[in-house]
């Protein structure tokens, strides 16, 4: 890379996918580039995930809510910020139907801040923006609702169907992020992506949540039948491709980000407990708490979308990108990450974490 270093701005970097993309983008361009993680630390927010690179000399955190247009409008005051790349968002479901209002403000209001801030500090008087200006917003495949039928796909020109506060307050930011790049012709893209798994995931979602319990014996809790179907995308291929979308991506499109990996929920939990019971060794004392008798059917979360499933044929004939992990070999990798990382685990399952998953699944 030559010429001016490239700086992005990253909201919830601290989180799960946002630390993946920010390990995953100093691994292919070390040195070459400068990462600005603005992070309010929310119970998701953990900079544990980050202490790999918190030293680097070009990377910076920065605590600050993305509601708070001061502090964001700081940011870009004392930086020349290139990229910006939106993942800071309220992201559980369970949690939306809740308190519903959380999710439209940090959501819908955060992602305006955002824009506008970008805005203010990129648009030129006669309303151009300078080469190289790119704002991508992270979206999910749950803004367009639930696929009733065998063999049908979400694709760019799905319409949106929301059916959760979480996925309508997503559905808003991404009509948001629309506008500004019809009215304004503002310099951005909207990725939308399944469900992804991996490292630094919170374990109030399905995968973590069920490796950890398993492993301590615990009731593992599998909403109305089981059969509910997601299309799972390892977090590293999501990385890989947020960043081509940024490299080569069209302005102003919309890029579907799918794993080609459809299961359903009970095929999850099985597979976990399978290769969790393949890959403790003999003398290891949790191998015999591993057991599919801990499986536990709960009362099925309210308006559960009954299959998703992304078709990312735009994104890999356009850009080249499509997923190279196949969910044998990423739950493996997943699985080997927590056996690696069990205090990471254990310094978030404690306290505040520890309350709301006994309120959920009680």
């Amino acid at each position: 890379m030559r010429g001016k270093m490239r700086t992005y701005l990253v909201t919830g970097g601290a989180g799960f996918i946002g630390s993946n993309y920010i390990h995953y983008m100093f691994r292919k361009y070390g040195d070459d580039i400068r990462i600005i993680n603005v992070d309010a630390l929310t119970y998701a927010g953990n900079p544990e995930n980050l202490k790999s690179v918190e030293n680097r000399e070009n990377y910076t955190f920065i605590k600050a809510d993305i509601c708070d247009k001061e502090a964001v409008e700081k940011v870009f005051a004392q930086n020349d910020i290139d990229r910006v790349v939106h993942f800071a968002a309220e992201s559980h479901v369970d949690r939306s139907i809740r308190n519903p209002e959380v999710f439209v403000q940090t959501n819908v209001l955060g992602t305006a801040v955002m824009l506008n801030c970008a805005r203010a500090a990129w648009e030129r008087e006669d309303g151009s923006y300078p080469e190289g200006k790119r704002f991508l917003h992270v979206s999910t495949d749950e803004v367009y609702g639930s696929l009733e039928k065998e063999g049908e796909y979400f694709y760019e020109t799905t319409p949106y169907a929301p059916r959760s506060p979480y996925s309508a307050s997503k559905a808003g930011s991404d009509m948001l992020v629309k506008a500004y790049m019809d009215t304004y012709r503002f310099p951005a893209n909207i990725t939308n992506c399944s469900n992804n798994y991996g490292p630094y995931q919170f374990p109030e979602k399905l995968i973590p949540l069920i490796i950890n319990n398993a492993l301590q014996g615990k009731k593992l809790p599998v909403y109305g039948d089981g059969k509910n179907v997601r299309d799972w995308l390892y977090v590293e291929d999501h990385a890989k491709a947020i960043d081509m979308v940024q490299e080569k991506g069209r302005l102003f499109q919309t890029y579907n980000i799918g794993g080609h990996n459809e299961k359903q929920n009970i095929e999850i939990v099985n597979i976990i407990i399978e290769t969790l019971q393949e890959m403790l060794s003999e003398d290891d004392p949790r191998k015999a708490l591993v057991s599919k008798e801990l499986i536990t059917y709960v009362e099925d979360r309210k308006g559960h979308d009954r299959r998703y499933a992304i078709a990312p044929d735009k994104i890999r004939s356009e850009i080249g990108w499509e997923p190279e992990t196949m969910f044998a070999e990423g739950i493996r990798k997943t699985i080997a990450w927590y056996f690696a990382n069990e205090e990471w685990m254990r310094n978030v399952t404690s306290g505040e974490y520890q309350k709301y998953y006994e309120e959920m699944y009680r």
